[in-house]
């Protein structure tokens, strides 16, 4: 059974820092675009970061370069979005989520159920 297992989220201070993790299984060819997705109350789910875990390629959205990475450890099948210097804004419920073929375009074919980050002033 295909299932992606986020972990990691949680509540820090402005200026925190939190690891979320997202361990892929099931699949049988591996997929290689693994995302990081979030979605605030009320706003639309935005990309934050993916990685194509194939070749490493890595795609940021422009609020969170510079403070966020996303890395991969192919032994354990994990994804990880480490965050740094997080702002209020940066609170919603994280997702994790995969596909094959183009990293770039939509949809992500398979979801997680999300963790919750959130950041207070």
């Amino acid at each position: 059974q295909v299932q992606l297992v986020e972990s990691g989220g949680g509540s820090v201070q402005v200026g925190g820092s939190l690891r979320l993790s997202c361990a892929v299984f099931g699949f049988t060819y591996s997929p290689n675009c693994v995302g990081w997705f979030r979605q605030a109350p009320g706003k639309e789910r935005e990309g934050v970061a993916r990685i194509n875990t194939v070749d490493g390629f890595t795609i940021y959205a422009d609020s969170v370069k510079g403070r966020f990475t996303i890395s991969q450890d192919n032994a354990k099948n994990t994804v990880y979005l480490v965050m740094n210097n997080l702002k209020p804004e940066d609170t919603a419920m994280y997702y994790c989520a995969a596909k094959w073929g183009d990293c770039n375009t939509l949809p992500y074919n398979y979801w997680g159920q999300g963790t919750q980050v959130t950041v207070s002033s």
